[in-house]
């Protein structure tokens, strides 16, 4: 018969939720780089896209480099993501479609993942703050285009560069509205109704998420007193069915042995006595 060899298979790591996120981001740079590549722009836009796809490079660097930081093993981590670092350059336009194999990579984990709901649920501040890192990069994204497309070609306007904006985009996410800048079209005005809307819902949820980190201690100490409560009673209960236990044997001891001395009979007796004198 052949041998069996006893093979060690790795469990399905199922990805971080950091790194859904920087997949999402991923393709839209992707996005982003094609429009700057196949589409027909004016000088505006396509910077305003080139200032937007640098800002997505400074993140992917920025993870990239914290990534390689609380590695333990750095050269183990750069054998395996050195391509998110080259796909990360600002500067080098044609490997930015290397990205690709980080939503493949990605994607291939998430098809090897059996509880990616339960895992994100799992890590609930992680996936929070992954979801608002990608909400805001992708309204400053859409709203910022948005706003210089419909601006930048209309007589009176005031917002007419990439740079003027951005700086509406984030004014107006906000809610701070300085009024320097402002949309002077109705199709203007619906995109900045829609900004200020999903500004105040993000910032909505930022004012909880700062909630939840403070209020998540107590209730940790809850859970944790809980549990040692739940510990203490576990092993009463123990103890008690040992005690239980070591009754109920010294019962079926004594009861043995009164059935012991019930089956003792006088003839038996006598013959002991007998056997004794002899």
């Amino acid at each position: 018969m052949p041998e069996h060899t006893n093979m060690h298979v790795k469990p399905n790591k199922s990805p971080q939720p950091i790194e859904l996120a920087m997949m999402l981001l991923s393709l839209l740079a992707v996005i982003v780089v094609l429009v700057m590549t196949f589409g027909r722009l004016d000088a505006e836009t396509y910077r305003l896209l080139l200032f937007i796809d640098t800002g997505i490079c400074s993140i992917f660097l920025l993870h990239f480099f914290v990534g390689l930081f609380k590695a333990a093993n750095k050269w183990h981590f750069i054998r395996d993501h050195w391509i998110d670092f080259v796909a990360s350059i600002p500067a080098i336009e044609a490997l930015r479609f290397a990205r690709l194999f980080q939503i493949l990579r990605v994607i291939r984990l998430i098809r090897m993942s059996r509880s990616l709901l339960a895992h994100m649920l799992r890590q609930r501040r992680q996936a929070t703050l992954a979801s608002l890192l990608v909400a805001l990069v992708t309204i400053l994204t859409l709203s910022s285009v948005a706003i210089l497309l419909v601006e930048s070609p209309a007589d009176g306007s005031n917002i007419l560069t990439a740079e003027q904006a951005i700086w509406w985009a984030m004014v107006t996410i906000s809610t701070v509205g300085y009024g320097d800048h402002y949309p002077v079209t109705t199709a203007g005005h619906i995109v900045g109704s829609m900004v200020i809307v999903c500004g105040v819902s993000f910032f909505g949820i930022i004012s909880g998420y700062m909630a939840s980190v403070f209020v998540a201690p107590d209730e940790e100490e809850r859970q944790e007193a809980q549990t040692e409560n739940i510990r203490h009673e576990l092993e009463a209960a123990l103890r008690r069915m040992e005690d239980n236990q070591a009754n109920m044997l010294r019962e079926m001891a004594a009861l043995k042995h009164a059935l012991k001395e019930a089956r003792y009979t006088p003839a038996q007796e006598g013959a002991d006595n007998k056997q004794a004198e002899q």
